[in-house]
């Protein structure tokens, strides 16, 4: 047993997401190609008398501290499979934009996920963790595994994919939060007779590669249009990303954070200077991909 343990998690940016038509259950059939980027967040789990929550960091007035939070339903998930209690406390340092569509509640969640089956030694295997992942959330498997994957199904069906360098990204984020539902309902009203989504070969290509120009050629996002619907400010923060030297700029997942993908690490520098200094975004991120999955950073053992 551990006195607390320590999971970092990282964020994620959709390079490709193709949306189908909505399914009879809601949800709708996605081919989802996820790249976890070098933004993130870290949960820390102690022993507690009862479940709670806490957080810090940059928007942490807008996290749930309650059940909702998904860091807290993972506790609850992993604790009734394996007969305890769900006593700890989560701690939750946050990096990833909140509400930003680069999957922060879903990171925190498999964090979460990953840092209570150490600190109860639960043992849990690989496919466990993932199965309780996609029930917590279609983002959820990603965070826990990294890298570079296809999603389908929902998201939750994960093909880890092959890349072949590193690539340079400037994330800008908006004044104010974006509803993944609401997102959706939009993406529905304007496309309401979506194809069957399917993975991009000439994408899926170049990251295996590494290939910079050829992915900014391909990257996609059909929640794009419903995005900038709901929130047409977008349209400045794209623009400038772009006239700065971005080589491609799309939104990120279901917004409101905005994805620009540069040639190297001094072009991101300059579009990040661009977008700051532009007051069409109230803050812009550095970062670079792929990164590793949820991981344990810190492991205090208890006291004999």
């Amino acid at each position: 047993m551990s006195a607390s343990v320590t999971v970092r998690v990282p964020a994620k940016v959709n390079v490709q997401l193709a949306v189908g038509a909505a399914r009879p259950d809601g949800f709708h059939d996605l081919a989802n190609v996820f790249l976890a980027v070098g933004l993130h967040d870290e949960v820390t789990a102690t022993p507690a008398d009862t479940l709670r929550v806490t957080c810090e960091g940059p928007g942490s007035d807008q996290v749930p501290l309650d059940r909702t939070n998904l860091a807290a339903r993972a506790a609850e998930l992993l604790a009734a499979r394996h007969g305890i209690a769900p006593d700890v406390h989560l701690h939750i340092a946050k990096d990833i934009p909140v509400a930003g569509g680069m999957a922060g509640g879903s990171a925190d969640g498999a964090a979460a996920l990953v840092a209570c089956d150490a600190l109860w030694g639960t043992h849990a295997s690989r496919a466990e963790l993932l199965d309780i992942c996609a029930e917590l959330g279609s983002d959820v498997p990603f965070s826990l595994v990294g890298g570079a994957a296809l999603g389908t199904g929902r998201g939750e069906r994960l093909q880890p994919l092959e890349v072949g360098g590193t690539f340079h990204w400037v994330f800008a984020v908006a004044d104010g939060g974006l509803s993944t539902p609401a997102v959706y309902r939009e993406f529905d009203r304007l496309t309401p007779d979506a194809p069957a989504p399917e993975a991009s070969p000439a994408l899926l290509e170049a990251l295996r590669t590494g290939d910079v120009e050829a992915l900014a050629a391909t990257v996609t996002n059909d929640l794009q249009p419903a995005a900038l619907s709901l929130f047409p400010a977008l349209h400045d923060t794209l623009a400038t990303g772009t006239a700065a030297g971005a080589l491609a700029a799309l939104v990120s997942g279901s917004g409101p954070t905005t994805a620009f993908l540069t040639p190297d690490a001094a072009s991101a520098q300059k579009v990040a200077d661009a977008l700051t200094a532009s007051g069409t975004c109230r803050t812009a991120r550095v970062a670079t991909s792929p990164a590793p999955g949820a991981q344990i950073i810190r492991s205090a053992p208890e006291a004999p």
